[in-house]
């Protein structure tokens, strides 16, 4: 993409309602603007990370075996009513109806719904199990919307349910999940915990979030730092061992973590002191067992082995797609801008013309700009006449992780230099070898 035909409205002075660092750097950099109080419109910048992040999320949940599918926003209250749910759930949810009066809401989660859909297709053992999974849009209504979209009001969100037959086969899709997000997560740049937490209205008895730590998050948690360790890396599972899930799921939550809700100080204190840690997390995702609930509230029963009706065993597991843009720049930036990983970034790299109008430095970025697209790579190429110092200041805040600047100095000892968004090293090389280390990066990226 041509910066000069690109819309990046890039804000110079920070707005005054944005509190914490990844509301203001969305807002600078021209990913966001609020629409209304905690409601937001993606402009390009900050849509391309979404679908960055969503694509991560489709991926590793298929590699799960996990079928997506999509649901709409508004349902009917009266399948909340069935549940029981629809008086429960609270001033967060929106109530409204529609020119009939028929009762309806804007959903701010699918149990009710996937469990409609299940009950009306699904009618034997043999059918099972299924997960079915969804990225749709939802809205609570926050009393306080605030911090961006780390907590505002409409919100994107994958949710993914699971029907088994039997208690054991539901806490292996659990624990299926739980590698899932894992490995998402990672391919995101982030550390996300798993941390036992409080079910809420979802219900349920086991449940896990997966808390990232940073100063800004909203719930308090305490954990062994030995967890900090653990990395899932690009190790091969097999999502249909019931033993290497499970395995995973001990090594990632053996350690004592969790958020204020459930935490037990007589338990944390069994820890050496040196390990004790407490700190704010910003939770990104969350996985529940909750049973039978649903499914006997609402008669979502299959035919078992010995042709009688037996309830289906459920889960629902959410990662708040939305929510990670934000996240993730809380837990990587610095005083100049966003530093996007390699796996979210909205372009791949950064084309600096620092003479724009000179025939030589418009030839070079030319040639690297099309070189970069011929690879199947994204470059943002800034052909603007703007000073150098605004082009890399801007460069710098929209946190592309490479940047090749091309100058006419550096072209006459044939060379361009590339720079480490992260690191801040820069290197001077030739055009070509410049995009074959691009292409390095990413080529290993893609061959997670």
């Amino acid at each position: 993409m041509r910066l000069s035909r690109y819309f990046l409205p890039v804000l110079k002075e920070t707005p005054a309602e944005a509190q914490i660092v990844s509301h203001r750097y969305m807002l600078r950099a021209g990913m966001i603007k609020q629409a209304s109080a905690g409601i937001y419109s993606w402009l390009p910048l900050g849509f391309k990370v979404l679908r960055r992040i969503e694509q991560i999320v489709h991926e590793e949940q298929q590699r799960a075996g996990h079928i997506p599918m999509l649901m709409p926003t508004l349902q009917s209250a009266d399948l909340w009513r069935e549940s029981g749910r629809y008086d429960d759930y609270g001033e967060e949810m929106l109530r409204i109806s529609d020119r009939h009066g028929r009762d309806m809401l804007y959903g701010p989660t699918n149990e009710e719904l996937i469990t409609d859909i299940f009950r009306s297709h699904v009618s034997s053992y043999k059918d099972l199990p299924l997960t079915l999974y969804h990225i749709q849009w939802k809205f609570r209504d926050e009393i306080r919307p605030r911090f961006g979209v780390m907590r505002g009001r409409e919100f994107y969100m994958k949710d993914g349910y699971n029907f088994d037959l039997t208690k054991e086969d539901a806490l292996h899709a659990y624990n299926r999940h739980l590698v899932s997000y894992l490995r998402s997560y990672e391919r995101m740049g982030l550390q996300a915990i798993p941390m036992r937490a409080d079910s809420g209205p979802i219900g349920g008895d086991d449940t896990h979030e997966f808390l990232v730590l940073a100063e800004t998050g909203e719930s308090e948690v305490f954990y062994d730092s030995q967890i900090t360790d653990l990395k899932f890396g690009d190790r091969a599972i097999d999502y249909d061992d019931h033993a290497q899930c499970q395995a995973v799921l001990e090594e990632f939550t053996s350690r004592y973590a969790r958020t204020d809700e459930t935490h037990d100080e007589a338990v944390f204190n069994q820890i050496p002191e040196a390990r004790r840690r407490s700190a704010r997390g910003i939770e990104v995702g969350q996985i529940f067992y909750f049973g039978t609930k649903y499914s006997d509230a609402m008669g979502a029963t299959v035919q078992g082995p010995d042709g009688k009706p037996v309830p289906v065993h459920m889960g629902s597991h959410g990662i708040g797609v939305s929510r990670l843009a934000g996240a993730i720049i809380e837990a990587s930036h610095d005083e100049r801008g966003i530093i996007w990983p390699e796996g979210v970034t909205p372009f791949h790299c950064g084309i600096v013309n620092l003479k724009a109008g000179d025939a030589e430095a418009d030839a070079a970025c030319e040639a690297l700009y099309a070189s970069l697209m011929a690879l199947g790579l994204e470059p943002l190429y800034d052909d603007t006449d703007e000073r150098a110092g605004g082009k890399f200041a801007s460069m710098d805040l929209i946190g592309l992780p490479w940047r090749i600047t091309v100058g006419p100095r550096g072209l006459k000892n044939g060379v361009v230099e590339l720079t480490s968004r992260r690191i801040g090293d820069s290197e001077e090389l030739p055009p070509e070898q410049a995009i074959e280390r691009i292409a390095q990066i990413y080529g290993k990226l893609s061959a997670e």
